[in-house]
């Protein structure tokens, strides 16, 4: 079997054919930026949640292929794309040689990154939810007319930097959220966000941390 890397996952022609595809579909259903600067962003933070927290170079390898596949399902359908993502993912990963053991990790993992119906089930899994779900920011919005902004866009672009800081001595990990509250109030971020957040508590407990939540220098959570 290969020891498969995020490079060659990268490479795949299925794989970019996948993200393409998905992020061109929810454009034209209006949502917001869930492509290659999503997919690159996640399997970032992933893999950094897991090396702060001393986890194995193998499962932070893991953690960031899973982070860059979670949402190429969305190529299918929005409704059920974890699920399609596992699937798709399954056989990329089978043809590019990766050991059985380690297809299963990155599936149950893709496959419960959603809130709705999804569960922390291992340490890769944990560290892909906190980084899908931190992902809130400006740069995601692709409206360019803030005046039809939906409550999606409006928080996205209210949301100047957000950031994952994990204290692996205090076993927390903080998402720092800096908000322009003149675009989106506080709580329009709540009002969308909260069962992310809760499972963001979830995966962290599972990552044996406590999840905090920090707007504008204040925790909230």
């Amino acid at each position: 079997m290969e020891v498969v890397t995020l490079q060659e996952v990268k490479g795949d022609k299925r794989v970019k054919s996948y993200l393409q595809q998905a992020g061109d579909n929810l454009a034209a259903l209006g949502y917001t930026e869930h492509g290659f600067r999503h997919a690159e962003l996640v399997a970032e933070v992933a893999r950094k949640i897991l090396q702060k927290l001393n986890y194995s170079s193998r499962e932070q390898e893991l953690a960031a292929i899973s982070g860059y596949l979670h949402d190429m399902g969305n190529a299918i359908n929005r409704v059920t794309h974890d699920t399609c993502s596992a699937i798709l993912g399954e056989r990329i990963l089978f043809d590019l040689g990766m050991a059985s053991e380690e297809i299963a990790e990155i599936v149950a993992a893709v496959g419960n990154h959603d809130e709705n119906g999804g569960f922390p089930v291992s340490s890769i899994s944990g560290a892909l939810i906190i980084a899908d779900k931190s992902d809130v920011h400006r740069s995601r919005v692709r409206n360019p007319d803030i005046s039809s902004f939906d409550i999606h866009d409006r928080v996205n672009y209210a949301v100047q930097r957000s950031f994952v800081k994990v204290n692996e001595d205090a076993h927390t990990i903080t998402l720092q959220l800096t908000v322009d509250t003149s675009i989106s109030p506080v709580m329009d971020y709540f009002e969308i966000f909260l069962a992310r957040m809760v499972m963001c508590r979830r995966a962290a407990e599972f990552l044996h941390c406590a999840f905090e939540l920090s707007i504008n220098d204040v925790r909230l959570l």
